[in-house]
């Protein structure tokens, strides 16, 4: 029988220590590409160790990737040029968010041409590849390349596979088991999801009605992680179960996200949560780089899940990526 308090500490100094190890999967994660970690690889290999596949020194290599929407082409892309080898491979690494090929970018590339840069292109293309865009790409190659430069070319369609010069990366949805564990790190964060069992169930059941959707992953993170209690967990699976994915596939016999990752997406329409008439009306989406227009000061967040009550038409932030060049993704909604 234990007596007083040295008697206590005489006993548990008796024992040897349980050293456990701090949960921090979050940090791991944001320092690392998440479940492409192979695709990464073969992207590195393509721009830092395959030589010229041409055989005019005026012409770019290029590698198409092809891959739905939302399925991780921008931040594969994003984590590549982040890459301290690749940056320092590269005098001038060049991004097109918007598919289109501006006049003030290829007087900057043009310059890199002059001073025998070795230049890097990132080209997004954004719904169909016109003859017009393609031609201006085509321009930047012929005007600006020096033995060693690259493209890389995404797009949902794979029309771009044959503007290739190395064999096309194709990109799929990441499994459910893959998306799930990507989720619960973005959502529990320092919290050891075994800590909270029911959370953990909950986030499990609402990362299934997400189909893969990375966006959608990011933005209800955001929510859940703003209030760790069974009630509010719950109304989000409510939420997202039966006025998002529910109500969607009675009027258009569809999951928003199949419409979304379309070559050419289809308007959405949803529900606010706590709102049982105001829908919403998702016309367009498309993505931009932070630098290169004002974004709205509204986002998809605060419309869905927040107290902002805007009225008509107006442009929303649904998220913005933590890596250059910040490539964000626009919603136009009417309401």
């Amino acid at each position: 029988m234990i007596l007083d308090v040295s008697a206590t500490v005489m006993f548990l100094t008796a024992y040897p220590r349980l050293h456990r190890q701090p949960y921090n999967m979050h940090v791991q994660m944001e320092n690392c590409m998440f479940g492409r970690q192979m695709e990464m690889e073969l992207v590195l290999n393509f721009l830092l160790h395959t030589p010229s596949c041409s055989s005019r020194l005026d012409r770019f290599d290029v590698l198409p990737i092809v891959g739905p929407g939302s399925c991780g082409k921008s931040t594969l892309i994003a984590h590549v040029c982040n890459d301290e080898r690749v940056r320092d491979h590269f005098s001038q690494i060049a991004f097109f968010c918007h598919g289109t090929a501006r006049d003030e970018d290829i007087a900057i590339l043009t310059d890199g041409y002059a001073h025998n840069r070795k230049l890097l292109i990132v080209f997004e293309v954004v719904g169909e590849l016109s003859d017009d865009l393609w031609q201006r790409l085509c321009y930047l190659s012929t005007s600006c390349a020096t033995s060693g430069s690259k493209i890389i070319i995404t797009s949902r369609s794979d029309k771009i596979t044959e503007l290739g010069t190395t064999q096309t990366m194709t990109l799929k949805d990441l499994p459910h088991e893959a998306f799930w564990y990507f989720f619960k790190v973005i959502t529990f964060g320092s919290t050891d999801p075994g800590m909270h069992p029911r959370l953990a169930y909950l986030a499990m059941e609402i990362s299934k009605t997400l189909k893969g959707s990375l966006v959608s992953a990011n933005i209800t993170a955001r929510v859940l992680k703003a209030d760790f209690s069974i009630q509010h967990w719950c109304k989000i699976l409510k939420f997202t179960r039966g006025s998002v994915v529910e109500k969607h596939q009675s009027m258009v016999g569809a999951h928003p996200h199949d419409r979304l990752i379309e070559t050419k997406p289809k308007p959405l329409y949803l529900r606010r949560l706590g709102q049982t008439s105001a829908d919403l009306f998702i016309s367009s989406q498309y993505q931009t780089c932070s630098s290169q227009e004002e974004l709205p000061e509204i986002t998809l967040q605060d419309v869905l899940y927040g107290g902002v009550k805007p009225r008509g038409s107006f442009k929303v932030l649904a998220w913005k990526s933590p890596l250059p060049p910040y490539r964000c993704y626009i919603r136009s909604i009417c309401l």
